[in-house]
């Protein structure tokens, strides 16, 4: 999927949300858990549920690989699954890759080739011959770390060196070398603030995929104010706020709600941006 199909999808949907499934089986229903593959059965209700008020998903691998091979097989199964019944959506694996090129290389086979999704989260802590092996593939995206949500963010991201460049800053610049905006985006976390306005002047066109809104405490009205471009440019992350806002029989149900006051909100976001 192009830059201009996620554009398109944004603005005809008029969200841009992307939802997390980070499907942990203490979370889920209990009455799922009597299931041949209560991972997927999850997964398959949150996707029906809310499917018509995102455009992006986001499975985090933790959640699966945890499983070992039963975990993998839902991981694939969720993916088919979205693909066969709701090709529009762009569907990022959560992975935070990234070691020496060869490794690298195999893991972009492993995601793009054998999985088949869109996007995968890359770690750029050793570099462009780390990050480059995934740029390879046509249409598939990297989404690289840039300014991440957690507490422990500042403890290196924010480092400033002896001109005063902040570390997350020189992850940002150099990076344009690798890639353009057509096949990078960056992970820049919600509750960082206004700060996306310092990384919109390096980075203005390019999509940013957010995490931190929710749960962590993020605001969706500041990642706008700051973050959002003509084009949008964003895919806003939400997890645990929409995947286990209900733990009853009617966890679907509830979980399109949540999604569907998130995407009227954007919907609003996308109407001020424009006037």
């Amino acid at each position: 999927m192009n830059k201009q199909q996620i554009t398109a999808n944004i603005f005809k949907k008029k969200s841009f949300l992307c939802v997390g499934l980070d499907t942990d089986l203490k979370k889920i229903p209990t009455h799922l858990l009597d299931a041949e593959d209560p991972i997927f059965e999850f997964n398959k209700a949150i996707i029906d549920a809310t499917a018509p008020y995102c455009v992006a998903y986001k499975p985090n691998l933790a959640f699966y690989e945890c499983f070992g091979l039963k975990g993998w097989q839902a991981f694939e199964k969720t993916v088919s699954y979205i693909r066969t019944n709701y090709p529009d959506q762009f569907i990022i694996a959560d992975a935070k890759r990234g070691d020496i090129g060869n490794t690298s290389a195999m893991y972009a086979r492993s995601f793009f080739e054998e999985m088949d999704v869109d996007a995968l989260t890359v770690a750029p802590y050793m570099g462009e011959d780390s990050v480059t092996p995934f740029l390879k593939h046509a249409d598939k995206w990297v989404v690289l770390l840039a300014l991440t949500s957690n507490a422990g963010s500042h403890d290196f991201q924010m480092t400033a060196d002896a001109s005063g460049k902040r570390l997350f800053e020189r992850v940002l610049e150099t990076s344009q070398k690798w890639a353009d905006s057509e096949r990078m985006m960056y992970v820049v976390g919600a509750t960082q603030g206004a700060l996306f306005e310092d990384v919109r002047k390096i980075v203005p066109n390019h999509f940013l995929l957010v995490p931190g809104v929710g749960a962590q405490g993020g605001s969706l009205a500041e990642v706008c104010k700051y973050g959002m471009t003509k084009d949008c440019g964003l895919l806003v992350n939400s997890s645990r706020g929409i995947i286990y806002a209900d733990t009853t029989e009617n966890f679907a149900v509830v979980a399109g709600e949540k999604a569907r006051e998130l995407q009227e909100e954007m919907a609003l976001q996308l109407e001020a941006f424009a006037k």
